[in-house]
């Protein structure tokens, strides 16, 4: 056996380095962080070769006084925290005082600082095998620059490890956009082998913040993205999260902060998740720009050394109040939300890119693919939805016996204006082979899938009638027994009061022995004693479970595609403005329950170029 012995000081940097030093977008990302806690307003980077060569960054921050210089490269050495009190509430996006002194000890670093009021700069550096540090004065302006030359040149192992000089630049670009994306009131400017990449102004207003979102997302993003800014129970949420049609086929464009940390939370990634569920098509992810904002001491950010992963005093809070806004603000998306502002098919419109007038547009009489024997007019004849829907709801019986009520499926809707305003979806003009309604806005023309469009209407009647008559529960014939483990069995004792909420009758019938009594009548057909396990996996994970909620909607979801107007059926001009009013007033009408779009637009200017008008 060998001695016990203390590592010498470098090597235990070397090892801390490990964990925080991955690679230089790593160095990049610790460093920027320091700027930001140093109430930086500018930060220039520098970097060659992927920054592998050379990463240099300077800030316009506070500075560090030339006492303290040399104690900056120590390890576990910091300004921002000083008791165990700190600790619980860490403001700040460092505080563990580890960067300097890992970076330093994989690497050439030198730091160079002013403060207000010091005639001159200082600049510090290590040198030796015991890395003493070695001061003195330096010309610069107020702030300070570090500068990291040939990363892991004394650690060869790790540096064959890295990648192609154009993925590390892409990964150290990527800490870049993230936060610039949290910090807007800041510039950031980057350069890349002499080359400009970034050159990122302060953005103070919301113009400004959409157009640096713009620079770093894309422009299809903000296009394509709602607003939200909503707060309770200490919590806020504000932010930008894209439509459901607006997905990618990787978790690439998700950024959330919590009190301006990004942050990878499996919590917060579940109610997001959770959020789209209705709308979002299977295997595509969402799309956000999202900063919660709370009091520091009801998350602990001292849980990873990267502080990528953090972790919350009260985790089914923060996901129910997630989950709520998402649901909330994506729901409320309706078409008129979708095109530009309304105006009247009569009004004079000015001219198109082709020199046709809008009004021109909506003056003509185009000819109908398909009317169904009757005559296009300007206005359909007025009429209330629950009349005009009655040609095209022909239900399957499942349907029926859930929307079987007294009262209108949908409030009553006009199909007409008095004021001659165009609702946004406009009015049908034909069907197009028994698939698609073609019909005319304010803006241009509207295709619409008109399978889609009614699944997704009959599928939210179905939700707010079964919502409405409460679970139905039906006992089982045969009770089914599960072997669990204790803490599964516990789990489901705790939770006694919340399984019969969701219309389950749980028994337990010794340590490790569960008996299923009950179910909700729609889950009559289900894998019983699976779906036991999975809720009660999420149970004990969140505190909280959507699974037998999500069941539900998901033989609605197919009840509503069997009870929805099929493909090849013949509408009438009525009908088919009745299906797009009804369209207006449904919420999610955007998607059908698979996640698919059911319209989309194509503006006069579209409709130019396709035919080269104006060129």
């Amino acid at each position: 056996m060998k001695k016990i012995q203390l590592l010498p000081p470098r090597l235990a940097n070397q090892i801390a380095a490990g964990e925080v030093v991955e690679r230089p977008s790593s160095v990049v990302k610790e460093l920027l962080e320091n700027c930001l806690d140093a109430g930086a307003g500018r930060i220039d980077v520098e970097v060659e070769q992927g920054g592998v060569k050379l990463i240099r960054i300077r800030d316009d921050g506070w500075g560090i006084p030339q006492q303290e210089l040399p104690m900056a490269l120590n390890r576990h050495a910091t300004s921002k925290i000083s008791e165990l009190e700190d600790l619980e509430a860490v403001g700040s996006l460092g505080f563990r005082g580890e960067a300097l002194a890992s970076i330093s000890s994989v690497s050439k670093l030198s730091l160079t600082s002013c403060c207000e009021g010091q005639e001159a700069g200082w600049r510090v550096k290590t040198e030796g095998r015991d890395m003493d540090a070695v001061v003195a004065p330096a010309a610069h302006p107020r702030g300070t620059t570090v500068e990291v030359r040939d990363l892991f040149f004394n650690t060869p192992a790790r540096r064959k490890f890295l990648r192609t000089e154009k993925t590390e630049f892409s990964h150290l670009e990527e800490v870049i956009k993230r936060l610039a994306l949290s910090r807007f009131d800041v510039g950031f400017h980057l350069r890349h082998n002499q080359r400009t990449i970034h050159q990122l102004k302060p953005a103070d207003s919301q113009l400004e913040r959409e157009r640096r979102i713009a620079m770093l997302c894309g422009p299809a993003f903000i296009d394509n993205a709602v607003c939200v800014d909503v707060e309770a129970s200490g919590l806020r949420l504000w932010g930008w999260v894209g439509l459901p049609t607006f997905s990618r086929s990787h978790a690439d464009m998700q950024y959330f902060y919590v009190n301006g940390r990004v942050i990878r939370d499996k919590l917060v990634a579940h109610a997001v998740r959770q959020a789209y569920r209705d709308v979002l098509y299977n295997g595509r992810h969402p799309t956000f720009v999202l900063f919660l904002e709370l009091d520091p001491t009801g998350v602990d950010v001292n849980v990873h050394p990267t502080k990528h992963e953090v972790r919350f005093r009260d985790g089914r809070n923060v996901h129910n109040f997630l989950f709520s806004t998402l649901h909330r603000v994506l729901a409320e998306v309706r078409p008129r939300d979708q095109v530009a502002e309304s105006v009247s098919l009569e009004a004079p419109a000015a001219s198109g890119v082709g020199g046709l007038a809008a009004g021109e547009f909506s003056g003509q009489r185009p000819m109908a693919l398909h009317t169904a024997g009757e005559q296009w007019s300007e206005r359909p004849p007025a009429g209330r939805v629950s009349d005009q829907l009655a040609a095209y709801q022909s239900m399957h019986s499942a349907v029926d016996q859930l929307l079987a009520t007294d009262k209108p499926a949908t409030p009553p809707v006009e199909t007409s204006s008095d004021d001659g305003e165009v609702p946004p979806l406009g009015y049908a003009l034909a069907q197009l082979k028994g698939v698609f309604i073609l019909a005319e806005n304010a803006q241009g023309l509207i295709l619409v899938d008109m399978h889609a469009a009614h699944e997704r209407i009959t599928y939210e009647r179905l939700k707010t009638t079964w919502a409405d008559q409460g679970i139905t529960r039906q006992p089982l014939l045969v009770p089914v027994s599960v072997a669990v483990s204790q803490r599964e069995a516990d789990c489901a004792d705790q939770q006694q009061e919340l399984l019969v909420r969701l219309g389950m009758d749980v028994e337990r019938m010794g340590p490790e022995t569960l008996t299923i009594r009950q179910l909700p009548a729609l889950l009559r057909n289900a894998d019983v004693e699976q779906l036991l396990r999975d809720l009660l996996a999420d149970l004990m994970e969140r505190g909280s479970s959507d699974l037998l909620e999500a069941r539900q909607h998901e033989i609605l979801a197919t009840m509503a595609c069997h009870g929805s107007v099929r493909a090849n059926r013949r509408l009438t001009l009525p009908e088919m403005n009745a299906l797009l009013r009804d369209m207006e007033v449904t919420e999610r009408s955007g998607q059908c329950n698979h996640g698919r779009p059911t319209w989309t637009q194509l503006d006069m200017n579209e409709l130019d170029k396709l035919f080269l008008r104006g060129r």
